[in-house]
């Protein structure tokens, strides 16, 4: 049976992840004390192409110079087709031993997992530094068709993540929407008595989700939702991420300090369900001794892959510490 995250890989909570620009060092300084589960420094769109090399130093300063405590940090490096990558990967690989993880953008391939594969693990056994894991990003159509074999390239994979906005341009999408609604894509119901015929939006970003889903939790990996640009829009972000947390992601971007809390509620079980989750598997118990594969809690009938389901929720809820 496959697990929902592989256990040989770290299982680090992934509710909310913080993305800073690696220009500001005031923002960075922010960033590592603020609730996210994940601090990501940014070097790729959040700074202009001249500030890019400054902004690695920015980066690796931060990191050997501040408290960062136990969280776990991420550096969003620039693509691999661009002139600024490989400076990226090498200098914060080989300076930076305190960030724990890469985020790689416009991943296209299992190819170019298995250079980034060569590189860190060139770099480990040079300095000695702690193994790294890899975020990688889909957000091409490439990238999107190739996700399977994406997700399980490389055992330091860890998370993959959708990026909507390149993701939108990619396939040509006519939207300048990040993460939102798409105001086109959707149909017309039938005319009431009256004649009218109310709009109904779909979900433009759906089909991209579900498959990076079930790409990740095939390959043992934590799929990630990306971000929902307006961070003034705090009840958008809340069913944004509500739609990603039923589908199965394990957290969202947030771009804003303020969308933090939110994302860390919506994607930790309630106290509630992880009470109901226990329950099941004594129900079925019961239930088996009194030999039926099927019993009611609640109202509702539950059976052997309930079980399964409960195991899984209440595996995330000790992860969280709030089981």
């Amino acid at each position: 049976m496959t697990h929902a995250v592989d256990p040989g890989r770290p299982a680090r909570p992934n509710r909310s992840q913080l993305s800073v620009p690696g220009s500001s060092a005031r923002f960075i300084e922010k960033g590592a004390r603020s609730a996210a589960d994940i601090v990501m420094l940014d070097l790729e769109d959040a700074v202009a192409p001249p500030d890019k090399p400054a902004a690695r130093r920015t980066v690796i300063e931060a990191l050997r110079d501040l408290d960062w405590g136990s969280r776990t940090v991420s550096v969003r490096i620039n693509a691999l087709d661009t002139p600024f990558m490989y400076r990226d990967l090498i200098e914060v690989a080989e300076q930076a031993p305190r960030v724990d993880l890469l985020m790689v953008p416009k991943i296209s391939c299992a190819a170019d997992v298995h250079l980034l594969e060569v590189l860190l693990g060139q770099i480990e056994a040079a300095t000695g530094r702690p193994r790294l894991g890899l975020e990688l990003q889909i957000e091409t159509a490439e990238g999107l068709q190739n996700v399977d074999a994406i997700a399980a390239a490389s055992p330091r994979v860890e998370s993959l993540h959708f990026g909507p906005g390149d993701y939108a341009a990619s396939i040509g999408a006519r939207t300048v929407s990040i993460g939102g609604p798409v105001p086109d894509y959707g149909i017309l119901a039938e005319p009431d008595e009256m004649g009218a015929r109310p709009p109904y939006y779909g979900d433009a970003w759906h089909y991209a989700l579900a498959r990076i889903v079930v790409a990740c939790r095939a390959a043992g990996v934590r799929p990630v939702d990306g971000p929902y640009a307006d961070f003034r829009d705090p009840e958008g972000l809340r069913w944004s991420a509500r739609r990603a947390s039923a589908l199965g992601f394990e957290g969202k971007w947030a771009i804003h300090p303020d969308q933090i809390a939110i994302l860390n509620e919506v994607f930790s079980p309630s106290p509630d369900e992880v009470a109901r989750a226990r329950r099941i598997p004594e129900a079925l118990a019961e239930g088996e001794r009194a030999n039926r594969g099927a019993v009611a809690i609640d109202g509702r009938m539950v059976d052997a892959a309930s079980i399964r389901q409960a195991q899984v929720l209440v595996a995330k809820a000790e992860r969280l510490g709030i089981a």
